[in-house]
């Protein structure tokens, strides 16, 4: 579902106090990332509409709640949007802020993304106490990770190390590594820097050797379909870069039917008038993955995910699909 034009929203006439609400109620998981990124919206509608009173509706998913089986196997990421979704329903809220990373390839039917925030540090990055890198790594040394794209990643080029399911919160990530429960995790950046934790990284990975999740970064509103008396007010949280690059990475997932229970990721970047999109698709193990890169014109952002998705397919990332799916 591509991201509705909001940038041509931005040109309509919303001077009129009469069309912003006198209250906006965000909807956010409670972890403390999940909340920092409700708070920074907050302050940008803040600022925007001052007269307008911007409330944050904390909630606990069930995603946040099943601490203990691997994402994949219990339901995948929209476990962290559903109960978020059901409360722009109801009209407990009037929007939605998720890391877009943890969205679906396919929205339920009656919602929307509204607008992309700008992205943070895309990368994933290297955490331990004890070593600078990847590479500085023993044999047989434990990294966690929830991720199966990560796993399949470090395999790939680290097949002598072991991977362990990592789950839970950033706090939590964090509090088990200095538990010494393992060698060293591998985080998202963006999360760590936004949560003033940026001491922690160690390194951060190369796109070139950890391709990041689909949309991993970026912020993304969420509304109901009904609602569109809320697309002009959030036209001016829209980042046009991020939202691009975005599309075109949600359009190869989509079309590789991408989930939490296959190891892929995209990585696209604004190039003047181009954008150009790498992706990957790869077993667990790291034993099969097949990597390739597409470029294309701005307006044709989704299209070119699918052309990417297309490539790989030729290249038999369905072969990998069929695999994963035994």
């Amino acid at each position: 579902m591509p991201i509705l034009p909001v940038l041509k929203l931005q040109a309509m006439d919303n001077s009129s106090s009469k069309t912003i609400p006198t209250k906006l109620v965000i909807a956010s998981r409670e972890s403390a990332l999940a909340m920092w990124q409700a708070r920074h919206i907050q302050a940008r509608l803040q600022a925007l509409y001052p007269d307008t009173a911007v409330e944050i509706l904390g909630m606990t998913t069930t995603g946040d709640q099943i601490l203990d089986t691997p994402l994949a196997k219990v339901g995948g990421k929209g476990l962290f949007v559903k109960e978020l979704e059901t409360s722009l329903a109801d009209g407990r809220a009037d929007l939605a802020v998720h890391s877009m990373k943890d969205v679906p390839m396919n929205l339920p039917e009656g919602f929307m993304l509204a607008a992309t925030g700008e992205r943070e540090d895309p990368r994933d990055a290297f955490v331990s106490n004890d070593f600078a890198s990847l590479e500085d790594l023993p044999m047989g040394s434990v990294v966690g990770t929830s991720s199966l794209r990560r796993q399949s990643q470090l395999q790939a080029r680290f097949p002598h190390l072991k991977i362990e399911s990592l789950r839970g919160n950033l706090q939590t990530r964090l509090r088990k590594l200095d538990e010494g429960q393992y060698a060293a995790i591998i985080l998202a950046a963006a999360g760590l820097i936004r949560l003033g934790l940026k001491e922690r990284i160690r390194s951060v990975i190369s796109p070139k050797h950890s391709i990041p999740a689909v949309g991993q970064g970026a912020l993304g509103i969420e509304i109901s379909t009904s609602r569109t008396d809320m697309l002009a007010i959030l036209a001016p949280l829209n980042h046009a870069d991020t939202q691009l690059c975005v599309e075109a990475e949600r359009g190869m997932s989509r079309a590789l039917a991408g989930s939490c229970t296959v190891p892929l990721g995209a990585y696209a970047v604004c190039q003047d008038s181009q954008i150009q999109i790498t992706g990957f698709v790869a077993s667990v193990d790291g034993q099969h993955m097949l990597v390739d890169t597409a470029t294309g014109p701005r307006d044709q952002a989704e299209r070119l995910g699918q052309q990417l998705a297309n490539q790989l397919l030729a290249k038999g990332a369905d072969k990998i699909l069929a695999m994963l799916e035994h």
